[in-house]
């Protein structure tokens, strides 16, 4: 048994030894890069305290037992688990900017772009103890080519109009002072406020739906970050990007670009549309696949043992034994499967 010690001068758990013996953990440490297991371990044990914390997972178990198999089990527990810690913790803001950077990182490289993408959240910029500004893009790697994207998670979020604005009232966050003050702060030639679906204020929502641009400020993009998608963010972008460039003047007609956005976001839509029916054919395809290898199996492993009972007159306590656990097909089946889970990144 794993010996653990808590030390109450430090407030910290030390454990002797761990060893856990669980394919669902094993083949996701597997698909790890060495040096990011000891991160990823840590957050996991954090993840699960919070599980228990929440008296959720013994009900979860219960609900879904006589519906879906294991593996789905696992995954929708880790889908469920990372959602309630995304939503009601400060994991939020950090797994956003990471998310969102991870997404820059990978479009800019599909459309063959040589932009870097650096998270800056943590870091000050031009203004005085000012860390506005959590990701600055360099447009060709250029130094004077910045778009500067800000994060906020956040429903106390309003969209500010200069207008509207009191300055009576003490200073809050909005979508125009953020945008001002990561352009200022990072020192961006346009900058993008990035708002999550599930987490907006219904005014912002009301005059922006998916893409915003404010004439002279910058771009306002809502994105659904716990199923991925962030489609709006790669249309606002782009249309940062060709600002910064030139191609697009910042005395363009707002209510012109407003019609190109929705012809994007319609032609964006589709492909989510058409992309999301692939996968779950290719979904479900493998999932055929996994079954019919498993029966497979199954079937060699039953007729081994059948022709050892007809040679031989009878099976053993061992050959029962070895039949009932049925180790050889459990190993060959998890080769086959990682396999073809393989097949699809």
């Amino acid at each position: 048994m794993t010996a653990i010690r808590l030390n109450q001068k430090l407030k910290r758990i030390e454990v002797a030894s761990l060893e856990i013996e669980n394919e669902i953990v094993f083949s996701y440490f597997d698909q790890l890069p060495a040096k990011e297991r000891s991160d990823a371990l840590f957050r996991a044990i954090y993840i699960g305290v919070l599980a228990q914390l929440e008296d959720r997972l013994a009900s979860f178990l219960a609900k879904t037992e006589s519906e879906l198999g294991v593996r789905l089990e696992g995954l929708k527990q880790i889908f469920e688990m990372k959602k309630e810690i995304f939503y009601k913790t400060s994991v939020k803001g950090a797994a956003a900017e990471e998310d969102i950077a991870e997404f820059l990182v990978e479009f800019v490289d599909r459309r063959g772009w040589d932009d870097e993408i650096a998270l800056t959240g943590s870091q000050p910029g031009a203004l005085k103890r000012n860390k506005t500004g959590d990701i600055v893009c360099q447009i060709n790697r250029r130094e004077d080519l910045r778009i500067g994207v800000e994060c906020k998670f956040d429903k106390s979020i309003r969209l500010g109009e200069i207008e509207k604005k009191d300055v009576a009232t003490r200073r809050f966050d909005t979508v125009w002072s953020q945008l001002l003050e990561t352009t200022v702060n990072r020192a961006g030639k346009v900058s993008i406020v990035v708002l999550d679906s599930a987490l907006i204020d219904p005014g912002v929502l009301s005059k922006i739906e998916s893409v915003g641009y404010i004439k002279h400020i910058g771009f306002v993009a809502i994105v659904d970050s716990q199923s991925g998608n962030f489609s709006n963010l790669a249309i606002a972008y782009s249309l940062a990007r060709d600002i910064a460039l030139g191609s697009i003047r910042e005395d363009a007609d707002p209510t012109i670009l407003a019609i190109l956005i929705r012809r994007l976001l319609s032609d964006m839509d589709n492909y989510v549309a058409m992309r999301k029916n692939v996968e779950k054919i290719i979904s479900s395809s493998q999932d055929i696949l996994l079954q019919l290898n498993k029966s497979l199996l199954m079937v060699e492993f039953t007729e081994q043992y059948l022709k050892r009972f007809l040679e031989e007159g009878g099976l053993s306590g061992q050959d029962l034994l070895d039949f009932y656990m049925a180790e050889e097909v459990r190993e060959k089946y998890s080769a086959i499967e990682k396999d073809i889970l393989s097949l699809v990144g």
